[in-house]
């Protein structure tokens, strides 16, 4: 799948996404774009998944306009120790996950 992690995330991230194609707003060169605009661009551009930590996005945006899966990392820090325990979860969880909505993934 082709992951776009968004820009509040460390960069490093992209690389615990084994066996997708993941890449950051800042590769992309998105980085002054607003929600709105990243989930469109991204959505043209083919990515299939957006991964960030915003956990207002769900509540801003009308996710069912986008054929995007969103991925909201709930994290004590956003600190790439806090955040790599989860992508496993990610992982698993891909392929049963609907586009147009958002899914929590957290510590236990």
């Amino acid at each position: 799948m082709k992951i776009l992690i968004d820009e509040c995330l460390p960069k490093s991230i992209k690389h615990e996404f084994f066996g997708h194609l993941a890449l950051t707003v800042r590769d992309m060169g998105w980085d002054s774009k607003t929600n709105g605009e990243l989930m469109s661009v991204a959505m043209n551009e083919g990515f299939e998944v957006f991964v960030t930590v915003d956990k207002n996005l769900q509540f801003q945006q009308n996710l069912k306009k986008y054929n995007i899966i969103v991925i909201v990392l709930d994290v004590f820090k956003n600190e790439i120790e806090f955040l790599k325990p989860i992508v496993p979860d990610v992982l698993k969880g891909l392929t049963d996950l609907r586009k147009g909505e958002a899914y929590i993934f957290g510590q236990k």
